[in-house]
């Protein structure tokens, strides 16, 4: 069999284990790929290694496994509480938020595009769902989170998950995916990531240009509360930039890459577009969903 007529093979998810090994995959392959600003092998942070990736990976499956079975918030809040078992920093909070919701979807009617099933697990979300997500988000403690001023995460909220998302969404990009039945994950992230594979690329020069995609067309909200809305623009057109130079496919542009990534480390990580690399993990996962075909890519 032909590597073409392997990668077309459709493979039914048919069961929870899947799903979850698909979601372990999606945050290795994230992880693994060398993208500006953020850590992977051989390049770290003072407080988060690449190690720590590859721990909070592995923890995620079991709860990812049973996303099916249990309520939205609390698939979330188990998958946050077994990061933490394995390992002290935030690594993956913004992961947790948007594989659960697309875990769950996998899970449910195959009848339904995996968008529309997402969508309707999104708007069924309840006021206990956002208590387990805001108990997560406490347990997690990511950096630069600030007040808000409704349904802040220091409290207790009284509205559904999906509506305290919509709260914050102007402000997150997670929270603002949620508003929007994943917009970015679905409409630039996915799409980047499947021409690149389309394309021939590697995984981990697929997963790049997606990163730098993702970033270019959006400002990383990550780098916007940590060191200001000019700080997170400039980061974006830095994108561009790399991309329009060639980003992964000519070595004008790994070079701009390797540039990129110099100038956003800092002893305190300001300029870590972590909120992208999260974006980038959302589309790995429904690239090896199949986009809604439920089948996994297979390479020989």
């Amino acid at each position: 069999m032909t590597r073409a007529q392997v990668n077309a093979a459709p493979v039914r998810l048919a069961v929870a284990a899947d799903v979850a090994v698909a979601a372990q995959l999606a945050c290795l392959l994230e992880a693994s790929a060398p993208k500006p600003g953020n850590v992977s092998p051989g390049r770290h942070f003072a407080d988060t290694r690449y190690e720590d990736f590859l721990a909070s990976a592995a923890a995620v499956g079991q709860p990812l496994a049973g996303a099916g079975t249990r309520s939205l918030g609390a698939t979330i809040r188990l998958a946050v509480e077994a990061t933490r078992r394995w390992t002290r920093s935030n690594t993956n909070l913004g992961i947790v938020l948007l594989l659960t919701p697309l875990a769950r979807a996998a899970l449910g009617s195959p009848q339904a595009g995996l968008r529309e099933e997402l969508r309707r697990v999104l708007e069924t979300s309840t006021v206990q769902d956002a208590r387990e997500v805001y108990a997560a988000i406490r347990l997690a403690s990511p950096g630069g989170l600030g007040e808000a001023d409704s349904q802040d995460v220091a409290g207790e909220p009284d509205v559904t998950l999906l509506a305290a998302m919509r709260l914050a969404a102007q402000r997150d990009g997670i929270a603002r995916e949620y508003a929007t039945a994943f917009e970015v994950t679905f409409e630039i992230a996915a799409p980047a990531l499947e021409r690149a594979r389309q394309d021939g690329l590697p995984w981990d020069d697929a997963v790049v240009e997606t990163f730098l995609s993702v970033l270019g067309s959006n400002p990383d909200t990550h780098v916007a509360r940590r060191a200001g809305v000019a700080a997170a623009e400039e980061v974006s057109s830095r994108a561009r930039q790399t991309l329009a130079s060639g980003g992964v496919r000519s070595a004008a542009g790994r070079a701009a890459i390797e540039a990129m990534d110099r100038g956003l480390r800092d002893a305190r990580n300001l300029m870590n577009p972590g909120t992208t690399a999260d974006l980038t993990t959302a589309a790995i996962f429904v690239e090896l969903l199949g986009n809604g075909k439920w089948k996994v890519e297979r390479e020989k």
